[in-house]
């Protein structure tokens, strides 16, 4: 729920707007496509909502998009007529889009609070959609049967768990984040050769009960059909409350990789106003704090004040950034078919 203090903020700044520019105000409907689940029903609460509040004139449908390759897929098919006017998936995804002409670019005079984003937020979709969100790869194992509890990506390789693995593998961008953490845990860099990772990964294959964990790793852990898998932090800190711990969450010592969401304009949207009108609002320090407080995913906007508490359970604190591993998801865009092939034919052809 929006703090009341938030919201008198957003109350004050529309009432002292000049009755001409409130007339002006962008109005009407958009859609908005996004992940389903519980990212849905979060991001409902404590962004789209409080954004309909703010501007009443504008009605946003959300319309859940299942994974980002599917939401592509959607824009693709409504290119000659879109239906949709906001789009949010994984940066991989949409700089497919953007280099399609399936995106708008956005500037500061549409969305003013791109001027309050991370350098590195602001630079990743480049004039198109910026960063809306971080994450990052983690390992959940259930902590009622594994014991001891893990505390290494390389437990991942323990014995007692062969069997019991969920592994989202490739084209998932799961399976490409490991693939860069495996590989920094064998001594090699994944920007000069994944050969280590692929070795690595083949060993634990026979290990493994699914690639393609459906509806997800957490569960099938929490029925009981394994004991780990791989998941996002964020979604998995909620698990881990939900099941009142008995889904663990580790971050490997050895290092793990952000994952980056976009938040992007389509291209020939009929309302780009009040698309843009919620694009700034979701960049927004306010929106930003909300989301983080709610559902854990590490803000993109560098002034948002989250409280200590969710901040350390995000990818948002010294001690996490210290721990990740440069990826530059736009290169990996690059040589993505490679190493899905690799998986393909090395990794899980072993199983």
């Amino acid at each position: 729920m929006l703090r009341r203090r938030q919201f008198l903020q957003l109350g004050g700044a529309m009432l002292a707007m000049p009755s001409l520019a409130r007339a002006q105000a962008p109005r009407g409907q958009i859609t908005l496509m996004a992940y389903t689940g519980i990212f849905q029903d979060n991001y409902m609460a404590t962004v789209v909502e409080p954004f309909q509040k703010a501007f009443p004139d504008i009605k946003v449908n959300y319309a859940p998009g299942g994974t980002s390759a599917a939401m592509l897929g959607n824009i693709r098919a409504q290119k000659a007529d879109p239906q949709v006017d906001v789009v949010i998936m994984d940066v991989t995804t949409s700089s497919i889009g953007n280099a399609e002409g399936l995106f708008d670019k956005i500037t500061p005079t549409e969305a003013p609070s791109l001027n309050e984003l991370y350098s590195e937020a602001r630079a990743v979709g480049g004039d198109f959609g910026p960063a809306v969100t971080y994450d990052h790869l983690v390992i959940i194992y259930d902590t009622q049967t594994v014991k001891p509890p893990l505390a290494k990506l390389a437990d991942l390789w323990r014995e007692d768990l062969k069997g019991f693995l969920s592994i989202s593998a490739p084209p998932n961008i799961q399976g490409l984040a490991l693939t860069c953490m495996v590989e920094k845990m064998e001594g090699g860099d994944h920007r000069s050769s994944i050969n280590k990772a692929v070795k690595k990964l083949r060993e634990l294959s026979p290990g493994v009960k699914t690639f393609e964990p459906n509806p997800d790793g957490a569960t099938l852990l929490l029925n009981g059909v394994v004991k780990v898998a791989t998941g996002w932090n964020a979604r998995s800190q909620l698990y881990h409350d939900e099941s009142k711990g008995r889904i663990g969450v580790l971050l490997p010592p050895e290092g793990s990789v952000f994952q980056i969401n976009t938040i992007n304009l389509t291209a020939g949207s009929k309302n780009k106003a009040a698309a843009a009108a919620f694009v700034n609002y979701a960049l927004s320090q306010a929106a930003q704090k909300a989301f983080t407080e709610r559902l854990y995913y590490a803000p993109t906007n560098a002034k948002a004040q989250i409280e200590p508490k969710a901040l350390a359970r995000t990818a948002a604190t010294p001690e996490t950034r210290a721990r990740m591993i440069p990826v530059d998801w736009m290169e990996i865009v690059k040589i993505r078919d490679q190493w899905n092939n690799r998986w393909r034919r090395e990794i899980i052809a072993a199983n």
